[in-house]
């Protein structure tokens, strides 16, 4: 009973966070799901909730969400996926999060030291993204924060920005759980599980969603690089 509190509440705290900064519940979520039911379990079942987690961000920012770059996005990520889901299966941890850790820093400040966005960033180059970001998250379970940088260069922010990554990224984790199920690596102990912690990313989402409403740009925007450069410190020393 204690273990499934600590899972829910975890779960509603990480829902209520990617709400409001389109990334960072798996920083929160996932790490509980590994201590109580091992990695291999753990990164189908987090596939699971952050599937329904996605969708329901989806549906609260769907007037905002841009679809040529959930297309260019999903394109260049449905065959990553099936191959890192594939990779789940026979490959150890190789040090891929401490690169990831590393980018996720170098991105925040070279965005400050430039002092201003990307210019004339196209949809077609979120093919290759969606590429790399599949791949890292099949493989280790959440790459969120990857994303983020791309989004923010395009001019997405606010809704725009969480109900397009969030599009994408439900499209990726459907692709994902197909896979591993196809590779043997998800149970129906695991799905069930999966499933039981949704009604609470749903609820989590909707309170994440009416406080984006009331945070200025500004604010946003430093919530969003706060948990860009906490999470790579995360995994540069995880």
């Amino acid at each position: 009973m204690e273990q499934w509190l600590l899972i829910l509440s975890s779960a509603l705290i990480a829902s209520v966070v990617a709400a409001i900064a389109g990334t960072g519940g798996g920083i929160i979520l996932l790490p509980v799901l590994v201590a109580i039911f091992g990695v291999r379990d753990a990164v189908p079942m987090y596939a699971v909730a952050q599937l329904v987690g996605n969708l329901s961000r989806v549906g609260f920012n769907r007037r905002f969400i841009q679809l040529p770059v959930v297309f260019w996005f999903v394109a260049g990520a449905i065959p990553f996926s099936i191959l890192g889901a594939w990779l789940f299966t026979k490959l150890p941890d190789t040090g891929l999060l401490r690169i990831l850790g590393g980018f996720l820093i170098c991105s925040v400040i070279w965005r400050h030291w430039r002092g201003r966005l990307i210019t004339g960033f196209r949809p077609h180059w979120f093919a290759p993204i969606g590429s790399m970001f599949s791949l890292v998250s099949a493989i280790s379970g959440s790459a969120g924060p990857f994303l983020a940088p791309f989004y923010l260069s395009y001019g997405l922010i606010k809704g725009a920005f969480i109900g397009t990554e969030a599009l994408g990224t439900a499209a990726i984790h459907v692709v994902k759980l197909v896979s591993y199920q196809s590779f043997g690596a998800i149970s129906s102990s695991t799905w069930v599980c999966g499933l039981s912690i949704c009604p609470v990313m749903v609820i989590g989402s909707f309170v994440g969603k009416s406080i984006l409403e009331r945070l200025s740009i500004q604010v946003f925007m430093r919530i969003i690089e706060v948990v860009i450069t906490g999470f790579g410190l995360w995994f540069l020393i995880k």
